[in-house]
C-alpha cells in the first residue's frame, strides 16, 4: 500500500522493544542498517502526515464499526497489517 506518490517513513521496532530503534526515509537504508548490526524485528512503511488509523479508514482496509474503535484508547494504540511490513531475523528477510 505505500505507493511511492504517498510520502512515508520506514520504522524499524526490534524484537521485543517497546520502542521504534530507527527511522529511514528508504527501504535500502533500512535494510542495509538491519544487515549490518544483524537485527531482528520488523521493519514497517507510515505514511507521513496522517496517522495509521485515519489512513486505513481513508484506503477503506479498515472502518470503525464498533463504538470501541472509535475511542481514543483504540486510536493511539491502533496499528494495520495492511501497512507494507518486513520480518527480519539476525539481519536477513
Amino acid at each position: 500500500m505505500s505507493d511511492s506518490v504517498e510520502a512515508g517513513v520506514w520504522v524499524f521496532n526490534g524484537s521485543g522493544g517497546a520502542f521504534p530503534s530507527t527511522v529511514f526515509t528508504t527501504i535500502l537504508l533500512a535494510e542495509n542498517w538491519i544487515a549490518e548490526h544483524k537485527l531482528s524485528g520488523t521493519l514497517t512503511w507510515y505514511p507521513l502526515n496522517i496517522a495509521v488509523y485515519d489512513w486505513t479508514i481513508r484506503a477503506k482496509c479498515f472502518y470503525p464499526h464498533e463504538d470501541h474503535q472509535k475511542t481514543p484508547e483504540f486510536i493511539q494504540r491502533f496499528s494495520s497489517a495492511h501497512a507494507e511490513h518486513y520480518h527480519y531475523e539476525n539481519g536477513c528477510r
